[in-house]
């Protein structure tokens, strides 16, 4: 067995979801979940399959986060994986279209941060054992920074 961290590329104002779902249906059902949750959304999504084919599996309507999706799923190398890149929109407003879908497993990330996949290696294959999103916390939050946090989450109209 060994361990391997995929450090997934991220494009300029683009959000990444990763997860894992079992059937080459997912492609399908997972874009028609990100086209109806936010419409204009720009998007692109690739699945790797985990039997048959084995092929990385993939749809969306913006050439450059298609490829950008590929890269990452291909990196990853973890069947039954995908990668789902999206800018217009965010997790929040995805997350609970993709929450429905009944082929996903888990999500193991939702971000625009610095993402890192840790990947094992088996001798049957790939899989994820987890992910590194972001950085780590250099403190906890006083009375100014809770102030600032109620007050930017109302300026960008999560709350009122």
């Amino acid at each position: 067995m060994e361990l391997e961290v995929v450090k997934l590329n991220i494009p300029k104002d683009a959000n990444i979801i990763v997860g894992q779902t079992h059937f080459i249906k997912s492609v399908e059902d997972i874009g028609e979940a990100v086209a109806s949750a936010v419409p204009g959304v720009k998007w692109g999504l690739a699945f790797n399959e985990a039997s048959g084919a084995r092929l990385i599996r993939y749809a969306g309507n913006d050439d450059e986060l298609i490829e950008v999706a590929k890269e990452n799923a291909s990196k990853i190398g973890a069947g039954h994986t995908f990668v789902l890149i999206m800018r217009d929109a965010y997790p929040i407003n995805i997350m609970p279209h993709l929450k429905r879908v009944p082929e996903i497993c888990q999500i193991f990330a939702a971000t625009a941060n610095p993402l890192e996949v840790i990947v094992v290696r088996t001798e049957q294959g790939r899989g994820v054992l987890g992910v590194v999103d972001g950085f780590t916390p250099i403190g906890v939050e006083d009375d100014t920074e809770i102030a600032k946090r109620k007050q930017l989450l109302r300026k960008i109209g999560y709350k009122f």
